[in-house]
Formats: C-alpha cells, structure tokens, sequence
C-alpha cells in the first residue's frame, strides 16, 4: 500500500516540502493548490521533479463548493471543474479531490448532490480522470461519510468515488463499521490524521490542532480495521493542520510522518521488517559531557550525595561514580563525542544508556524508523555499545540484561566510602521546545514498549510548561518530557542559553529520605530553599504529624499525597544552571509531586542569574 503525505503537512516552499518528502521515504504526495499557486514553476516542472524524486502525484486537493450550487454558480462550478482537469493533466495525476459544500448558497437534497456528481463523472470520465468526494465535518448539508458515500452511490459512474478521511469521521464521533460495506474499489483514497482530545468547535479543531497517527486520541486502529475490511488497497495519505508542525523542520515533520505509518501499520496488519517494541527495563548509566574544571565541582557534588568513585576508563577521561544500582559517568575527554557535545551545550547529559531485552531487534526497529543511529571510535579490547541520536542531539546507548561489564573499560577504584541510601533512577526529566513535544513523544512510544500518561500543565512564575510522563509497564523506568511555549520559563531558558533541548533534571530513589537527607547534609549537600508559606500550606491541607512536618521543613522536603499513598521529594541547587538533581521517597505513590512543582520553579526562579533583556533605543 502506497504511504503518501499532503504538502499542506509540512513547512517550506513546494520544492522543499517535496524534497523532505521523497528523502522521509514516502511513494506519493498530494498537492495542495496553494502550494501549487506559490509555486514559481509550471505543472510539468512540478511532474518533472516528482519524477525525478521518485513520487507519485495521488491527487490534486482541495476543489470546493462544487455540489447542490444553483445557477449561475452551478455552471461556474463545471467551468473551474475543466480547468482544474487541466492543470492535473499536466501534473500527471487523474484524481481530484472534492470537498463538500460550506456555501451559503448551495442546496440540499442528495439526489441534486448525486446529479452534478454524474455530469462532473462523465467529464472525468472523458479524459481518463477520477472525482472523489469527501465529507468535511462542517458541510453545510454534507458533513457525514454516510452522506458522502450514497450521493457517490447513486452517481453511479465509475469516475466518480469517495474518499474518507480519519479527522472527519472520529472527530465528531461517527459510527465506522458502515465504511466495512463500502466497496474497496469506490474507495479513491484514504487519508489519516490524529487529534488530541478538546472541548472545541470541530472546524478550529481542524484546522489547529490535528497530527499524525499516534501522537492523538483517535481511534484510528479501529478506523483502520474497517477501512481494511473493505478491500482498499491505493494509498494512505496524512493531512495535517498544525500551527506547531508548519513552524518546524520540513524535513523532521516529513519523518515523523512516515514515522507515524510505520507505527500504525505496527499497530493493526504486521509490518515484516518492523521489530516489536523493546521492552526497556532499567537506566544503565548516565554520562555527564564537561571540561575538567567543572568534573572536578560535578565530582564533589556526587560525593556530597553519597556516590563513590568506582572506576576509570582505561583510554579516556571518564570516571565512573556508583551508589545502589545508580551508575553515573562523568567525561572530560578532550576528544570525541562527549567533548563536541560539552562544546555545544556546556555541561550536561550526554548519554543516557538504556537496559533492553535485545538490543539487534532494538536497533532494527530503530532503522526502520529512521533514528540516526552513531558510531564513534572506540580502544582496543573495549566494548562497543550501540547506540543512536538522542534528544538534543545527545546518545541513547543500548545495553542487554547483565551485558554491562565495567571492567572491560574501566580499571576498578577500591577504598572510597559512600553513604549508598539511594537506590536506582526513579525518573529522568528532559526538556525541549514545546513545538517538538509530539516528535519526542512518538520517538520514544514508537521505539519502546512505554504508556503515555495524560499531559500536565505546571505554573512556572514566567508561564506555562506542558509536561508528559512516558513510563514502562512497570514504572522500573519513568522519562517526563517538558516544554513552553514562554519564553521566559526556565524550561525555555534551559533550551535557549544552553543550545538545545536535553536532560534538566535526574531523580534518585530511597527508602528513607530523612536519613538520606541528613547523611548527604553531613557530606556537606546543600538543598533548594522552600518558603515557610509551603509548609503552612502543606499543614492545613494534610494535618500531618508535627514532628513530621518540622523535619520537613528543616530539611526542605516537599511533600504530596494521592489514593495510592504519599511522596517525599527535595532538589539540589543548579549545577552551573545546566540541570540538578531530585531525591524521592515514593509509600506506594504513582505520580510525580505535580502540585508541587510550582512551589520548585518559584524557587529556582529565585536562585537563577537574572536573564539579561535587550537595550530597547
């Protein structure tokens, strides 16, 4: 089955947008006219370069106000209609795509619908072209596939067939199992699109707001299940309204695109070449990217909160610092990739290493996906770790079960003390622009066996920041994405001082965390300053033990409670304002201390060196 994409999707000129198409891997593309129009070129520059490009031309879209039009618009219409069959001619594509009627001016009636459908048919039909019809969801009298499908039937003409649109038929919750009695061949195309969940009028919806398969809430396994039952085999096509996707990369949105079919395909008939999602079980390690001066502040940091010098690799400048099953590398080569991305960003994750059950069937799903995959160097005897491109352009390592044997690269470090409370990784927080969200979100979900969790939204002092948890089945590896379309939260000023997006925040588990707290304080740790009004606040909503709530706030721990039991959090200063680290203490809690996340911001807000605003004059 043809994979296809409208040029409406993506950002660019037409010659760009067909250029990111073609290099994404797609057959076919739809033109939308507009693109067309802008176009300083002719159809056949258009026919020459898809060709050229090795696309297929599946429709010309979108031709509207056609049926139920009274006279003279009724002529008028027949008279673009020919016209438009030109332009296809010369394109070299032999369908067009109709939408139904918003005029005010245009008349009911199906039979009236059904009539214009078989003259427009018999002219197609003339020049060896095809008509198909398309209910949009804000038709004046047409905006039901039902509808659509039995004027296509009474037309009764072989040039004339219906096309069916995902967006328009889940969006306003229209059945689907009638789409089974249509027949395949009266099917001219498919086209898909998802759509987050919103209370809102069904055209602004449209227009705004949709994105591909997989990135939404619509049940489009289901629609593709019925569209399957009939037969069809032309192509699929994505057409995509999105504000955020028209502001990004041609090139990225085309991948997500095709990204998206791949996965849907996943999804309901099999894809040979597509391995099943990895079952991701544990954060192997984590590499922080820095210079020498600030490895030496990052190693004390760790020693204040109880990590212990484990090892040195044997050819680089890599140190490896453990606590429980907590692994944690800091690089200061002055060569390679750590030190480029230490160039780039500043200090920082450079690599998160991820623990998968097979890591060839990982990175064939990978490819099949188009991640980048990377390959640098590595010493003799020294164990090569595959890996691909990450957020931020940072590494995602992958390691099987028990295959991490870190005397291979590292010679052992014995003798230090650590204070060893913490446990494991509960969560790894990275941010990145708000417009990148989805891409991340379908990187992530389409690669691992991992759940969404419904999108938060947190008060920063400075604005909104969207958050999405992404976690496996059984929580052993939890990932929260974050970004805001403010420019002044310290989400956004993550991203824009320190050149893209990347890892902000790393979170520690322990089973105590006042013992925790207070060894780590003995160490000479500092923690994040909470105002007094927090815990008085804390006190009328919980009544907790005052003994309790006293070591809280001595200790600047952060407190929450849900149905499932309660949560104990407290944060480091900043380290170089790049990122920081959170320790937690979950009694059976499932969430993430969203409630207070607000009452964090407004601390780090507090601590960061005040943002520099442009002279104006």
């Amino acid at each position: 089955m043809k994979r296809s994409i409208a040029t409406v999707s993506i950002s660019g000129t037409l010659e760009e947008k067909l250029r990111a198409i073609a290099a994404a891997g797609f057959d076919a593309v739809e033109i939308f006219e507009n693109d067309f129009t802008c176009f300083d070129g002719s159809a056949r520059d258009v026919a020459k370069l898809c060709g050229d490009l090795g696309l297929s031309i599946c429709a010309l879209q979108p031709f509207r106000d056609f049926e139920g039009m009274p006279e003279p618009q009724r002529a008028q219409a027949f008279r673009r209609a020919e016209r438009k069959f030109d332009l296809m001619q010369e394109l070299g594509t032999d369908l067009l795509l109709v939408c139904s009627n918003v005029s005010p001016a245009s008349l009911g009636g199906i039979d009236r619908a059904a009539a214009d459908f078989r003259e427009l048919g018999e002219r197609a039909g003339a020049r060896g072209l095809r008509v198909g019809f398309e209910a949009l969801a804000w038709g004046r009298h047409v905006n039901d596939y039902r509808d659509a499908w039995e004027i296509v039937r009474r037309a009764d003409h072989a040039s004339i067939g219906i096309i069916l649109d995902s967006f328009h038929t889940l969006a306003p919750s229209f059945p689907i199992d009638p789409i089974r009695a249509i027949p395949g061949d009266r099917i001219f195309l498919v086209q898909l699109a998802d759509a987050p969940q919103l209370d809102l009028d069904v055209l602004s919806w449209s227009r705004h707001f949709r994105c591909f398969p997989g990135q939404g809430n619509l049940a489009l396994q289901d629609f593709m299940r019925s569209i399957e039952a009939t037969g069809y085999s032309g192509p699929l096509s994505l057409e995509i309204f999105n504000d955020q996707f028209r502001a990004q990369s041609a090139k990225e949105v085309a991948i997500d695109g095709m990204r998206s079919l791949v996965l849907l395909g996943d999804g309901g008939k099999a894809v040979p070449a597509l391995q099943a999602r990895s079952n991701v079980s544990d954060v192997a390690f984590i590499e922080f990217a820095i210079d020498h001066a600030h490895a030496m502040a990052l190693a004390k940091l760790l020693r204040e909160l109880g990590f212990t010098l484990t090892g040195r690799h044997r050819s680089k400048a890599v140190e490896r610092w453990s606590q429980g099953s907590i692994n944690l590398l800091i690089n200061n080569s002055q060569e390679g990739f750590a030190h480029s991305h230490y160039v780039t960003h500043g200090s920082g994750v450079g690599a998160i290493a991820l623990q998968v059950d097979d890591v060839a069937a990982m990175m064939s799903r990978a490819d099949a996906l188009q991640a980048q995959t990377f390959r640098q160097p590595v010493g003799p005897g020294e164990m090569t770790i595959p890996a691909i491109r990450g957020v931020g352009g940072s590494l995602l390592y992958f390691l099987e079960p028990g295959s991490a044997n870190w005397d291979v690269d590292f010679v052992p470090v014995t003798g230090e003390a650590g204070s060893n409370h913490l446990k494991d990784i509960d969560h790894i927080s990275q941010s990145m622009r708000f417009e990148e969200m989805l891409s991340w979100e379908q990187f992530y979900t389409g690669l691992f066996d991992m759940r969404r969790s419904p999108q938060l939204e947190i008060a920063d002092p400075l604005g909104l920041v969207k958050s999405q948890v992404l976690q496996n089945k059984d929580g052993s590896v939890r990932l929260v994405l974050n970004g805001s379309t403010a420019s002044r939260t310290l989400s956004s000023r993550f991203l824009s001082e320190f050149f893209g997006a990347g890892v902000q925040h790393i979170a520690f588990a322990c089973d105590d965390i006042f013992a925790t707290v207070s060894a780590m304080h003995a160490a000479g740790a500092a923690f994040l300053k909470i105002p007094d009004n927090y815990y008085d606040d804390i006190d009328s909503r919980y009544q907790l033990d005052p003994a309790l709530l006293k070591s809280m706030k001595q200790n600047a721990i952060l407190y929450d409670r849900d149905d499932d039991g309660e949560f104990f959090q407290v944060y480091t200063h900043a380290f170089e304002e790049r990122f920081f680290f959170e320790i937690v203490e979950r009694r059976g809690y499932k969430g993430f201390g969203a409630p207070n996340a607000g009452v964090r911001l407004a601390a780090q807000t507090r601590e960061a060196r005040p943002r520099t605003m442009p002279r104006i004059g």
